[in-house]
């Protein structure tokens, strides 16, 4: 099985119903978790009941990406004593939050960190990691396997850097958080919808999954706004979505 899975991709917080920002990538029996934000525990393991994925890969220490990895520590710290330790990559200050819920646990009992960023091989991947802006350290994702180039840049401005991430990926998946006032700030570290679109297509991604957007914003809009800079296919991630990734990439 080779899917994309959408966990949940509200910005900020979770509305009724929804779940902040969360994917699992499934490829050829490999499970990889791409943040876990707000209520995207349950969504987690509503397919996988025990949490034995082969790593989690978490963009920054906000807590829409990253506070449900506290609740997947304890599963397996309490439900799996002595399972092996689970790879965490991530940066320094996701760990510094964590740490902060539960001070009186050891975080390295459960997850092996790996700092972020950087690069690395895990399983039949190769992943590359890139900093980009935001109010806190956060990197941009791009892991490549054999038939697949899958880039993932949540909570970011514009950024160069994006162009390395999202070359040739099918899907790009990136920041389109349009939040009110978001262009007039002197310091971008947010995307538009349509400046989703401008940066796929300068970055020359196959596919463009619009995610983070801001609880309210009409997903249509978004994906018109989207569409009117980029060439390829546009669609918004949404919980429960799910992406076959050798159709995408095809």
């Amino acid at each position: 099985m080779r899917r994309l899975v959408v966990l949940g991709a509200s910005g900020g917080w979770a509305p009724a119903g929804q779940a902040s920002s969360g994917f699992l990538l499934e490829w050829d029996g490999v499970r990889i978790v791409l943040d876990l934000g707000y209520a995207t525990l349950p969504q987690l393991l509503a397919r996988v009941p025990d949490g034995d994925v082969d790593a989690v890969l978490v963009t920054h220490e906000h807590p829409d990406h990253c506070i449900d990895l506290h609740g997947l520590f304890r599963l397996r710290h309490y439900g799996h004593p002595g399972a092996p330790r689970l790879p965490l990559y991530c940066p320094d200050g996701v760990l510094d939050r964590l740490a902060g819920i539960e001070p009186d646990v050891d975080l390295a009992a459960v997850f092996e960190h790996r700092p972020l960023p950087g690069g690395d091989d895990l399983g039949p991947f190769h992943l590359t990691a890139l900093p980009l802006p935001h109010f806190v350290p956060t990197v941009g994702l791009r892991l490549v396997a054999e038939g697949l180039v899958l880039a993932y840049a949540t909570d970011t401005g514009p950024d160069d850097a994006l162009l390395d991430l999202g070359e040739d990926a099918a899907p790009f998946v990136l920041d389109a958080t349009d939040r009110p006032g978001e262009t007039e700030r002197p310091d971008r570290n947010l995307l538009t919808a349509a400046e989703a679109g401008t940066w796929a297509q300068r970055a020359g991604a196959r596919s463009l999954m619009l995610t983070h957007l801001w609880p309210g914003t009409d997903p249509a809009a978004s994906v018109d706004a989207a569409r009117a800079c980029f060439a390829g296919p546009v669609r918004v991630a949404a919980r429960g979505l799910e992406v076959d990734l050798d159709r995408a990439a095809g």
